[in-house]
């Protein structure tokens, strides 16, 4: 079976869960013969290709000799943007080269364009130009590329994935790992939350990666229950060999590591620590990550008074995650709304026990890490004081946390998603 996926990230080049879980799923899906072409907008020529091989969108030419005209053109629906599409060309002279082209085209039954777009791939400004960008070529790896099934990875790839669906003809996966829900709360971006609806409307089959998201589809995006499939997130045990590194630091270390946003609720990790330390002094915490609240929160630990104990590391790559884990007591993820989460099973991985919100989807398939609610500062100071001052405590999560999360292997959730593209097919 063939498939052509669409991503945004992929490893060592991530910046979040998002490029680790395409990853993961990528390498469980090798193992089941589905040979994945995995595309995406900027790629580095560093990614590992032993299990997908990857497609660079930036090296992709547009739409050369196109001769079924009238068949693309029923297939296609534009959808305008408030930008160019060729680089360096005002609206009037993009406007006459679109209308010629499209003239000759019916004329010779030809449309040719000799046009690469250069992507950035990341997250700026022009976020929404790329989308759409990569939408329209997305439409012409279809119409070179020879495969099964597409299957599209969060808001950013679903214009590309309609696109594909559109002038092959192939089902649609659309595949949730975060909802502007969990993004933005109730203040959503009316144009991100439309994008979402379009593609879950569009697909033949939504897999969202924990029964809360699936929840979150069906009432908040209508989308129609019967196609809605929840297949949790696993672990990559590849990069968490036993790390025998010296610590640094005397004092136990409590570890909060994702972007520091709302979402994440790094606000409510600060909080506690500041109770726990009146108790336990002999402590250190880490925030590794970064966000639009990181001088926020640089501001509330001086303020608290505890600078001293505190320490930010921004952004962490690649080996250094494990490293980090390797330093670490207790591993915190508060999130106010978390569609899955996959660094407490990393953690649990690699020996440290774990606290995480009720309001996150890994709650679902987790007996041994210690659930709170996220707005429970409370509660959250006395999970990481008891986590800190009992052993024993600290030796059961530890040992339970590891044999549980060794069940959660990305070759099952690969076994889910190729029965899903089976059943669609």
């Amino acid at each position: 079976m063939k498939v052509l996926m669409f991503g945004w990230e992929f490893p060592p080049h991530i910046a979040g869960g998002l490029g680790t879980a395409c990853y993961g799923l990528t390498k469980g899906l090798a193992k089941h013969q589905v040979d994945v072409l995995f595309v995406m907008p900027r790629a580095t020529g560093d990614e590992d290709q032993r299990s997908a091989r990857i497609l660079n969108a930036s090296d992709v030419e547009m739409f050369t000799n196109i001769t079924a005209i009238s068949e693309f053109w029923k297939r296609i629906n534009f959808l305008e943007i408030g930008s160019n599409l060729i680089p360096y060309v005002g609206p009037e002279e993009f406007e006459k080269i679109v209308n010629e082209s499209y003239k000759a085209g019916e004329s010779h039954s030809t449309i040719s364009f000799q046009n690469k777009y250069q992507f950035s791939g990341k997250y700026g400004s022009n976020l929404m130009e790329e989308v759409a960008r990569y939408a329209i070529v997305a439409a012409s790896i279809a119409m070179q590329q020879s495969f099964d099934v597409i299957h599209a990875h969060d808001w950013l790839t679903y214009a590309a994935g309609v696109a594909a669906k559109r002038v092959s003809g192939k089902p649609l996966v659309v595949h949730v790992h975060a909802t502007e829900f969990d993004r933005s709360g109730e203040n959503i971006n009316q144009t991100v939350y439309d994008i979402e609806q379009m593609g879950m409307q569009a697909a033949d089959c939504v897999i969202t990666v924990s029964n809360l998201t699936r929840n979150t589809v069906i009432t908040k995006y209508g989308i129609d229950p019967t196609k809605v499939v929840t297949v949790h997130n696993a672990v990559d045990f590849d990069h968490f060999a036993e790390n025998h590194e010296t610590r640094g630091v005397k004092e136990k270390v409590v570890t909060f590591l994702g972007r520091i946003t709302f979402q994440k609720g790094p606000e409510y990790f600060i909080e506690a620590a500041g109770k726990v330390l009146k108790s336990y002094p002999n402590v250190r915490f880490v925030m590794a990550g970064s966000g639009d609240m990181l001088n926020r929160s640089i501001r509330r630990v001086a303020k608290l008074g505890i600078a001293t104990h505190f320490h930010f590391t921004g952004f962490l790559h690649g080996a250094d995650v494990p490293r980090m884990f390797s330093h670490s007591d207790v591993y915190v993820m508060p999130s106010v709304s978390e569609p899955f989460g996959i660094s407490p099973l990393e953690a649990m991985r690699s020996n440290v026990p774990t606290i995480i919100s009720k309001q996150s989807g890994v709650a679902e398939v987790l007996k041994y890490a210690i659930k709170i609610d996220f707005w429970d500062v409370n509660a959250l100071a006395d999970a990481m004081y008891g986590l800190l001052a009992y052993p024993a405590l600290s030796q059961m999560a530890t040992r339970c946390g590891l044999e549980e999360v060794n069940a959660l292997k990305w070759d099952n959730a690969a076994r889910q998603v190729v029965n899903i593209y089976k059943n669609i097919l």
